[in-house]
């Protein structure tokens, strides 16, 4: 955290502290002691007790002290010796893609095409001829794909084709940057069989559609702009399964102690969707709701309107545009500076012409809106930081714009310290390095690995503020397993010994603030969310164990036991 940060924070701590100290006393609905409480505020304190009223904190400190503000109505929680820190911020996922993986087929464990294979054939055998078998996770970079067909090392969809005749099926990767479609689902898009009118709709820009020596496609299809041939066949989901979607999405971000959520790149639909569940009292959820840059004129009319920044309870605020760069690395879309090493020639994919991303970020800057910027690729990070430094280069007077590059996962080394240089804030997954490292070498080779990859010490160091996360349901929503990986650099195996390129490490106190007020700040919320201060609203996370202090291959095994959300319990593990 920078040093103006920190100075501003402490500023209104105190300005909040002698309002909580007036002739006027407040006494406490809940007071919650006898716990490990980690504030992760500007000086990583520890107290002994928090008092909470009305939804927010009126009293952190010891424990003496604090109960000077208990009555007769006042709840004593005893935390017994369990761990408290400020509830958990995922600050980049998808989250109706949360809701939507638990209503579809889940891959995100499958191991092998063979284990696909059986969960597709179970998914036929539930539906009715005709229906669509959706699914997301698959990611054959983990598979044993020993004796396993491969065309540029995807699968191809023979068998997908026969287990499912008359199912059309589409299967989105893990990344979100490619997908498997059965022969069925092809022939309704018009893909196959092969004719004069197909063969013009297999040609996309910025996009790959995978096709073996006669020129058929395999069914794997690269980045958005291909795979919407498919996806654009699927009758549209009805409002009953949004909103089902959206009430497990909740839940499981309960479960796993989140109680805010950067949700990244999101329709009218959606926004229409979290609007209702927030009018209706149903968002248990701080929502950070970043606007899909796909569609212009959802842009234009907010460019008009101007943003919706919630500064009451912090439900819904929608400020941000999410743009698309270049795609993922497990499907050879990162747009790199050179070649991929395990294809000589390809270098990835620009999926959103520069100058639109120069058009944003000026517009942004013009209407107050922050730009949040996917890029995976040294190129594709690269080019979003020469249009963000010219941009705001034209609007002087804005100082603190925020903009963001979500994952920055790969850079070149002239590149680490523009990140601080210009307060560009990288949005990073520490669990990708943990998921993505053991093949990632492969295509990118040693040299740019150790240079550029995963790059979290020399960024802080930079003065970059790191915001943590899962890119949910690319990775599960977890957020101890993105702590595990940002201190320990190992995969969730605990492989190898010391971590991945290990000076690269962030410590626990970094880890956690990436999770709370980093994240607080990369949405502008750090006056309300990301600490245990007074003044704040009390969201908080209790976990079995002490995660700041206990031997890192315990850390995976820590539970959520309870979820606090507003002063309120959402969750809580009996």
């Amino acid at each position: 955290m920078n040093l103006r940060h920190a100075f501003s924070l402490s500023l209104l701590i105190i300005g909040l502290y002698s309002c909580t100290t007036s002739d006027e006393k407040q006494y406490a609905d809940t007071i919650y002691t006898n716990g490990n409480i980690y504030t992760a505020d500007s000086s990583n304190s520890m107290v002994e007790a928090v008092a909470v009223k009305n939804g927010r904190i009126i009293a952190t400190g010891q424990l003496a002290e604090v109960n000077k503000l208990k009555d007769n109505s006042t709840q004593s929680v005893d935390l017994n010796g369990a761990t408290m820190t400020p509830g958990f911020i995922e600050g980049h996922g998808h989250l109706m893609g949360l809701g939507f993986n638990q209503l579809d087929v889940d891959l995100l464990a499958v191991r092998s095409y063979d284990e696909l294979i059986e969960k597709i054939k179970e998914a036929v055998a539930k539906s009715q001829p005709g229906d669509w078998i959706q699914g997301r996770g698959w990611h054959q970079d983990k598979w044993n794909n020993e004796g396993l067909e491969l065309i540029k090392g995807f699968p191809v969809h023979d068998r997908l084709s026969e287990i499912s005749p008359d199912n059309p099926v589409f299967l989105k990767h893990a990344s979100g940057h490619a997908a498997l479609a059965n022969y069925k689902a092809m022939q309704l898009a018009g893909v196959l069989p092969m004719s004069t009118e197909s063969m013009k709709n297999l040609n996309v820009e910025g996009a790959e559609i995978v096709r073996d020596e006669q020129g058929n496609p395999t069914g794997v299809f690269i980045e958005p702009a291909a795979y919407e041939l498919i996806s654009d066949q699927i009758t549209k989901n009805s409002t009953a399964r949004y909103e089902k979607a959206l009430e497990l999405a909740i839940e499981a971000s309960h479960k796993n102690g989140i109680t805010g959520f950067h949700t990244a790149g999101i329709h009218p639909d959606t926004v229409d969707l979290f609007y209702k569940f927030k009018n209706d009292g149903r968002l248990k959820l701080r929502l950070y709701a970043m606007l899909s840059g796909w569609n212009r004129n959802l842009l234009n009319e907010w460019y008009e309107k101007g943003p919706d920044i919630d500064t009451t309870d912090y439900l819904l605020t929608i400020r941000s545009v999410k743009l698309n760069c270049d795609g993922a690395l497990g499907s050879r879309g990162a747009w790199l500076l050179e070649e991929y090493t395990d294809r000589p020639g390809h270098y990835g994919h620009e999926t959103l012409p520069m100058e639109f991303v120069y058009e944003t970020a000026k517009n942004g800057l013009a209407n107050g809106f922050q730009v949040c910027a996917h890029a995976i690729g040294d190129r594709a990070n690269k080019e979003i930081l020469d249009r963000y430094e010219k941009a705001f280069a034209e609007f002087p007077d804005v100082k603190d714009h925020r903009f963001r590059i979500e994952h920055a996962q790969h850079l070149h080394p002239e590149d680490i310290p523009r990140f601080g240089e210009l307060n560009v804030i990288p949005a990073m997954q520490a669990i990708h390095m943990s998921s993505d490292r053991p093949w990632a070498i492969d295509r990118l080779g040693q040299k740019r690995i150790d240079e550029g990859a995963y790059m979290w010490r020399a960024l802080i160091d930079s003065g970059a503020i790191i915001v943590n996360g899962t890119d949910v349901p690319v990775e599960p929503v977890d957020p101890l397993a993105s702590f595990y990986a940002s201190v320990t650099r190992k995969t969730l195996a605990g492989t190898p010994e010391g971590g991945y390129e290990p000076t690269q490490k962030m410590t626990r106190e970094e880890a956690l603030k990436s999770y709370t007020i980093n994240a607080a700040y990369g949405a502008f919320q750090e006056d309300a969310l990301g600490s245990i201060e007074v003044g704040k609203l009390a969201d908080f996370t209790v976990f079995d164990k002490d995660i700041m202090t206990i031997p890192e291959d315990e850390i995976l095994k820590t539970k959520v036991i309870k979820t606090i959300f507003g002063g309120e319990v959402v969750y809580e593990n009996n």
